[in-house]
């Protein structure tokens, strides 16, 4: 039986063979994880699909494309475990025959990943400690990057280091140091460039006084956390402001197949989130359908599972519309990228307090920049405009959200 890297989304191309399992030559059984493969969006474990004896074709650390074969097992009769060992120790005139013991785990050891138990003993983790998230509760290699650690020593951490950057010289004689790109930091770059490439992207700007949103959380604040189990932050109403305006303006929840427009009834809104080892999007399906708790809390747990590379597939495929909210690392004003095949995304940022003009008098208020960036071949300036315009007067006088007008 062919081991091949299966298809695990239709934007992933490739797939880093992590690490296996099982060594070669090894006796497996159905439905054991004999792989661990990463790609630039989710890890995936791959099971044994029958039992017998596994024959490693690609070895660990090489990133190969979807469909290659990385290793073969042998079914059948053949394939059956050789049995134990057995030593004849003759005392006297008496002959004694015992199963040679296998060499066994300590009982306080759980079942682990070989990458994860490398890194559990460089940093000084005692494995017992662990909370195992994979098959059976195995401790997988995240699990270990996650858990409360004890600081490696300075030799190790040289040591890592080594492994992972090289040292050289500029043209001028002056140091650098390169380091490979991560999978998902090569399909980030890849996909921006795509954006770039392969959509007509312009930006237009407003700014929505938040007057009327702090104003309702500072109110019910309190009441909703106590009610929900969830705090109501900001983006639950920019969620519901950016649904009610793509009902307006259908063609920015659309898409371009080809030379047809796919006009898509239903409001599966991306929401950008930062982790260490990129940005990711993970999407809230049937948006339209939640409630502000609803929205807040799978906000929570999207960005949780992101944090802790928990997301699946399901988790980031699709999305007709994206939100990013820069605002929470300071930003003031960006033109974010259009995440192809979708044409528009709404860029939030930072809230500052501006003299602004009301009924003729200069006043203070809390304004926040907000920006839509757009695929021109589908959306028209003027479409743009007015749909951002429609989000901005959503979010002061939310009352409209809340009412359905």
């Amino acid at each position: 039986m062919d081991i091949k890297i299966p298809e695990v989304g239709e934007s992933i191309l490739e797939a880093l063979v992590s690490s296996w399992l099982k060594e070669d030559g090894a006796t497996v059984a159905k439905d054991d994880i004999i792989c661990e493969l990463e790609t630039d969006k989710v890890n995936v474990e791959l099971p044994a699909e029958a039992s017998g004896i596994l024959h490693i074709v690609v070895p660990a650390g090489q990133t190969v494309a979807i469909g290659t074969l990385i290793a073969t097992l042998e079914e059948g009769a053949g394939a059956q475990a050789p049995p134990p060992q057995t030593t004849t120790v003759k005392v006297a005139t008496t002959t004694v025959v015992a199963a040679e013991t296998p060499k066994t785990k300590p009982a306080t050891q759980p079942p682990a990943n070989p990458a994860a138990r490398q890194q559990a003993e460089q940093r000084g983790i005692e494995l017992q400690d662990v909370t195992g998230s994979g098959r059976a509760g195995r401790v997988i290699l995240d699990d270990v990057m996650v858990h409360k650690k004890t600081p490696p020593s300075p030799v190790k951490t040289e040591e890592e280091k080594s492994a992972a950057v090289v040292a050289e010289t500029a043209l001028d004689g002056r140091p650098v140091t390169r380091q490979a790109m991560t999978p998902i930091r090569q399909r980030i770059a890849a996909r921006l460039l795509q954006a770039r490439q392969q959509t007509a992207t312009l930006t237009t700007f407003n700014e929505a006084d938040m007057s009327w949103v702090k104003k309702i959380r500072s109110r019910h604040q309190e009441q909703f956390t106590k009610k929900h189990g969830i705090k109501l932050g900001m983006m639950s109403f920019f969620v519901k402001a950016s649904i009610e305006a793509l009902k307006e303006f259908p063609t920015v929840n659309a898409r371009i197949d080809g030379t047809d427009i796919v006009h898509q009834h239903f409001y599966d809104i991306g929401i950008a989130v930062g982790t260490e080892r990129g940005l990711v999007v993970p999407v809230l399906r049937d948006a339209d359908q939640l409630t502000f708790a609803e929205i807040e809390q799978q906000i929570a747990d999207l960005a949780a599972k992101a944090n802790a590379r928990k997301l699946t597939l399901a988790d980031l495929e699709g999305g007709t519309f994206t939100i990013t909210n820069g605002g929470v690392y300071g930003s003031l004003l960006s033109t974010p990228i259009v995440n192809p095949p979708q044409c528009g995304v709404l860029g939030m940022h930072s809230i500052q307090d501006r003299p602004v003009v009301r009924d003729g008098e200069i006043v203070i208020r809390p304004i926040m920049n907000l920006a839509l960036s757009y695929d021109h071949r589908l959306i028209d300036g003027r479409e743009a405009v007015h749909f951002l315009k429609l989000i901005k007067e959503f979010i002061e006088d939310p009352s409209e959200l809340f009412l359905e007008l």
